[in-house]
């Protein structure tokens, strides 16, 4: 049993800890173990008590030079005809997409980079994909990370490659060139029919660390837009650890998801002060761009 000294400890732990991978609810057991647990819960990140704006206590590289998402000005964007003169080429495989798993901040679909690779556009070497993933808001038009002229859009996926020049994404994730990353805007609009497979997999893992085998055939190329014009700089993860590690290339034209899908996104859970709740909000806010050029395709 627990002793009232013991019962106002954890207490007074919990009122310091607002975490959202913690429950919350009480667990009748050892001191020691509940204490450890309020601890460890404190030191990761989130997007609610300790959500964005703290990202820099732990992380001080989110007050950096090259930080991610941003708001692409576009009458400050400057058209790159190397660009368009060396066009993107994006090559994916139907075979590549491993697994679903609710990460606790997002869904994130694992990829066997095997057989998938970009090259060209801004990019010196070549990239193989290793997963995406997506950020989201409640509802309406937020939701997004990057913004145009200060528009948001609903969701905005992420397609994460590194590059080859590394031995593998662990020993490139924090060099300056080592992550290129395609953002793609999710607009409300008809049912995406390539998304519909890897969203009816989202009711298979609706808590933190569910997962899911992909047992069909997907090609990730379903999600590009039809248009290649993009934006593109360098800049971050937009997530912990924040490395300055990324080509960021931003498509200009949106991809149309049914509101169902976006809801689909919604469906997914997470930890909040409070106990178990709807994963939403889930999007970094637009960074300084310190003076970055922003460069255009088109």
């Amino acid at each position: 049993m627990l002793t009232s000294r013991d019962k106002r400890e954890i207490v007074s732990r919990r009122r310091h800890c607002a975490e959202w991978n913690y429950s919350g609810r009480e667990r009748q057991t050892k001191v020691k173990v509940e204490t450890e647990n309020v601890s460890r819960r404190c030191a990761e990140w989130n997007y609610c008590g300790r959500g964005p704006s703290t990202w820099h206590e732990q992380y001080p590289v989110a007050k950096g030079q090259r930080q991610s998402p941003i708001d692409i000005v576009t009458d400050k964007v400057e058209f790159d005809r190397t660009l368009s003169d060396n066009p993107l080429n994006i090559i994916y495989s139907n075979n590549c997409c491993q697994s679903v798993t609710n990460t606790g901040a997002s869904f994130q679909v694992a990829v066997d980079g095997t057989g998938t690779e970009i090259s060209g556009g801004p990019l010196d070497n070549t990239y193989k994909l290793v997963q995406f993933h997506a950020h989201w808001g409640h509802g309406g038009n937020e939701g997004s990370e990057h913004t145009v002229d200060g528009v948001t859009y609903p969701a905005e996926l992420h397609l994460v490659h590194w590059n080859t020049k590394y031995k593998d994404v662990t020993e490139a994730v924090d060099k300056s060139d080592g992550l290129a990353v395609i953002g793609i805007f999710f607009t409300e609009g008809k049912e995406h029919a390539g998304f519909k497979s890897v969203s009816d997999l989202f009711s298979k893992v609706p808590r933190k660390t569910d997962k899911v085998d992909i047992k069909f055939k997907f090609d990730p190329a379903c999600l590009l837009p039809a248009g290649r014009d993009y934006w593109t700089y360098l800049g971050s993860l937009t997530t912990p650890p924040l490395f300055e590690s990324v080509t960021w290339i931003v498509m200009k034209d949106p991809v149309e998801v049914s509101a169902e899908q976006l809801a689909a996104l919604r469906s997914l859970l997470w930890e909040t002060p409070s106990g178990e709740g709807q994963m939403c909000n889930n999007y970094r806010p637009p960074q300084p761009l310190q003076g970055r050029l922003v460069r255009a395709s088109f």
